[in-house]
């Protein structure tokens, strides 16, 4: 776990250009294979080099460190030449874990911030972390007996997070280090999601802004059957504690080794939640991420983490709903006409219709298949090809802007595959993705069971129109 953080603000171990001229490894591996013929060598470099990455990274605290948790759950072996997987398994232990606050200091932040000491505020406080990010969490309990969830933020990681913010280059960084080893090329600008992607982290850090994401999602999902959110414990929350009612359930690791009904369950479960949160609100949470889920034996799904989430537009929204139907019903031309509105052409694309349909079809796949489907390696590498391994000069993706209220999105493929592929779950993912848009009845008992809550609550279909947000 590394050495406790130091009181006061927190430690700047790896200045961004010391950073920068890490990222041209790709040559000095070159040369190492040219002089010395030793293919060891190279591998071994490689794995100093992602271990000594992840160490920098861990104790960051800042964008780096969240940028490294994404790429964590990217298939690399499939980008490019695969020169990144020792990079990726470095990164995967910062999945969950990150070097600990020293519990002294935790107990320090939080007094500061609620102005009271822990133990005037819960029953019982456990020293020991449950996991942490750009925050530690402890488990505690109220007076009053309800067993709940502490977020404290580390001292010193908004200044960190904003310093990170203000350097343009620093957003970039961590990307051009996979592209130099693993040989892809990077989309030719990225400004217009360097700009989205800022906004997103900056709200991270405000545990206000969090408090409130979690109530809106948690009346969201108010009664659901499988879909467990959080509530927070305002009296105990503030700008640096964000207190909330625990969920209990197995982690991430644990989920892998399940049975594998069970585990087809927990796959349709995270899919309806992605995928439902917009289709019967404006809610889009940006984070999806493994660690930030609980898994309960009996196939229910506790959801825990809400410091990135969009609010989609009502016009965005509807759009990007009706263009993921244009796909999986074939209708190449309202494909089309839908991403020109949206704006994923603004740049003055050539991308034809014949051309847009077959890379969203295969971003689409597994939607498109015979069902049900079962997620594979393949599935993975196939999301990597379309969104990240774009080395051919004619790939589509060099001919598509990012529409800043959809940056996000592509990340439900690059994470949510790789989770599917990770559970080997089967899922009858275009009848969910049907039922949701309120095109066809369910046919599977999940399915049976959210149609049933949607129409007790009053809420809309994806296709239906929503109040603004």
């Amino acid at each position: 776990m590394g050495d406790p953080v130091p009181r006061g603000r927190i430690r700047r171990t790896m200045p961004l250009a010391g950073f920068t001229a890490r990222a041209a490894g790709g040559r000095l591996v070159a040369a190492l294979r040219e002089k010395t013929g030793d293919t060891g060598a190279v591998e071994r470099f490689r794995e100093h080099a992602a271990e000594r990455y992840a160490e920098l990274l861990g104790h960051s605290k800042g964008v780096l460190m969240k940028a490294g948790q994404v790429l964590s759950m990217i298939d690399a072996g499939s980008i490019g030449n695969g020169g990144f997987s020792p990079y990726q398994a470095a990164l995967a232990r910062l999945q969950s874990t990150a070097p600990p606050m020293d519990p002294v200091l935790a107990k320090d932040v939080l007094q500061a911030d609620l102005g009271r000491p822990a133990d005037e505020v819960f029953a019982e406080f456990s020293d020991e972390p449950m996991a942490a990010s750009i925050g530690q969490v402890h488990r505690a309990t109220l007076h009053d007996g309800r067993q709940v969830a502490v977020k404290i933020q580390y001292p010193g990681v908004a200044e960190a997070i904003r310093d990170d913010l203000a350097n343009t280059e620093l957003l970039t960084t961590l990307v051009r280090l996979a592209a130099s080893a693993s040989g892809t090329a990077l989309q030719p600008d990225l400004r217009q999601m360097t700009r989205e992607i800022a906004a997103r982290i900056s709200e991270e850090i405000d545990y206000r802004h969090e408090a409130a994401n979690i109530t809106a999602f948690s009346e969201l999902y108010r009664g659901h059957p499988f879909i467990r959110i959080p509530e927070v414990i305002y009296e105990a929350s503030g700008n640096r504690v964000l207190t909330m009612t625990y969920l209990d359930g197995i982690d991430w690791a644990a989920a892998q080794q399940s049975d594998q009904d069970l585990k087809n369950t927990w796959a349709e479960v995270i899919g309806r939640f992605a995928g439902g949160s917009y289709r019967h609100a404006n809610l889009f949470n940006a984070d999806p991420h493994p660690g930030n889920y609980r898994f309960g034996l009996d196939g229910t799904v506790g959801f825990v983490d809400f410091g990135c989430v969009k609010i989609l537009p009502e016009r965005t929204r509807r759009r990007f709903v009706e263009m993921v139907r244009a796909a999986i019903e074939g209708r190449k031309r309202d494909l089309h006409d839908l991403m020109t509105e949206l704006g994923y052409f603004a740049g003055g694309s050539t991308l034809s219709v014949d051309e847009t349909y077959r890379w969203m079809a295969e971003l689409l796949y597994e939607a498109l298949a015979p069902q049900p489907v079962t997620f594979t390696r393949d599935t993975s590498q196939r999301a990597v090809r379309a969104l990240i391994d774009i080395r051919p000069p004619d790939h589509p993706l060099r001919r598509l802007s990012a529409p800043d209220d959809l940056v996000f999105f592509p990340r439900l493929n690059l994470i949510l595959n790789p989770i599917c592929a990770m559970l080997g779950a089967t899922v009858h993912i275009r009848s969910a993705i049907a039922d949701m848009d309120g095109v066809a009845e369910p046919i599977t008992a999940l399915g049976k069971q959210h149609h049933a809550w949607v129409r007790a609550r009053g809420l809309p279909y994806g296709l239906e129109p929503h109040e603004h947000p």
